[in-house]
């Protein structure tokens, strides 16, 4: 027979029960919903392709200056456009890179994961055999000819100075666009001294009108004749200085020959423009390898094709920066002061700096 304890415990037992199944009842839906939810707004991102868009868009947003600026010097509409026009060199460069050297084979599938701990191989033997060719070469400037790649210098060595003179303007005399002179020592030591002090300066290049209709315009010593100067191009000129390319002196001797200068001449808006990246239309050197022979200096220089200037222009530039770096020696009184003045307020960074006087001072005759 039951008790009353019983019936109680059944009763409470029953409502535990029916308690804990609402409980779960009205929990399930509510993790479905959510579990739905979360399949539903769920998505798989390709990270990789993320950051580099990413990447190329900061490095486009750092160089769109540049790039418009590009696109803009060279009559696009927009660095679209800009880009397609240079699609297939694009192309051409990756292509290129991707292409492996064929004097470096490619690695095997063993040695693809080298060791961590695998000794490096030896390094190249070092040829012992020419020592003397490895120094001259690193003495020489890069892109300068020695004057020995021009002439002979154990035959130009027993000659007379009008004899190499004649030699000098007759090895340039097939080369239309060559430049080139024949300088005393004195002359080129005073103009070295100026361009120690004043290594950039800018010259003036008249530009006349011919008046004559037939548009033909000639070249004086006194500057250009055929027609009134309308207008001057401006130059910029900058000296090198860099080790002679002969052999050194013997210890103790006084030698003149202690350097190989050189002289670019660029157009000054294509240097304000591109800065160092700017290329020159003329470029010459000075050669002292016969200032203790035969105190000469041979200057040799070309004017290149296709920039602006003619050979012409190039000697009225040369005759130009010798009257203004050797105003010491080139003509006297007032002109000799203002040339000097010029130089000066041009290198000190005065504002006082006036392109009409210096146009002026290069078509004056002394």
């Amino acid at each position: 027979m039951a008790t009353p304890t019983t019936y109680l415990s059944t009763a409470l037992l029953r409502r535990s029960c029916s308690s804990t199944s609402t409980v779960t009842s009205l929990c399930t839906p509510r993790v479905s919903a959510l579990r739905i939810v979360q399949r539903r707004w769920a998505r798989v991102h390709n990270v990789r392709f993320v950051t580099t868009q990413r990447q190329a868009e900061k490095v486009l947003d750092r160089y769109r200056e540049k790039l418009e600026e590009k696109a803009r010097l060279e009559g696009h509409r927009s660095v679209d456009s800009l880009k397609e026009s240079y699609k297939e060199k694009i192309l051409e460069v990756k292509k290129t890179a991707t292409i492996l050297p064929e004097d470096v084979p490619p690695a095997p599938a063993s040695q693809a994961s080298p060791s961590a701990f695998a000794q490096p191989p030896p390094p190249p033997p070092v040829p012992q055999d020419k020592p003397a060719e490895k120094k001259q070469s690193s003495s020489n400037a890069p892109g300068i000819k020695p004057l020995s790649s021009y002439l002979d210098l154990e035959k130009v060595a027993t000659l007379q100075n009008k004899e190499v003179e004649y030699i000098w303007r007759l090895r340039h005399a097939n080369d239309p666009l060559s430049l080139c002179a024949v300088i005393p020592l004195e002359t080129y030591e005073r103009i070295y001294q100026s361009a120690r002090k004043h290594p950039q300066f800018v010259l003036p290049l008249p530009r006349p009108a011919a008046d004559d209709g037939s548009g033909d315009v000639k070249q004086s010593d006194q500057g250009f004749e055929g027609g009134e100067r309308s207008a001057a191009d401006i130059h910029f000129l900058q000296w090198g200085f860099h080790p002679p390319a002969g052999p050194p002196p013997a210890p103790g001797a006084k030698s003149s020959n202690t350097h190989t200068s050189t002289v670019l001449f660029t157009h000054l808006a294509a240097f304000k423009l591109h800065g160092t990246y700017a290329q020159p239309h003329t470029a010459i050197t000075h050669h002292l390898d016969l200032a203790d022979s035969h105190g000469l200096v041979l200057l040799s220089g070309s004017v290149t094709e296709g920039r602006g200037v003619s050979v012409e222009e190039g000697r009225w530039l040369l005759m130009c920066l010798q009257k203004f770096y050797d105003y010491a020696g080139h003509g006297g009184g007032i002109g000799r002061e203002k040339r000097q003045s010029l130089l000066n307020k041009f290198s000190s960074g005065d504002q006082s700096f006036d392109l009409t006087e210096l146009v002026d001072e290069a078509e004056r005759i002394s």
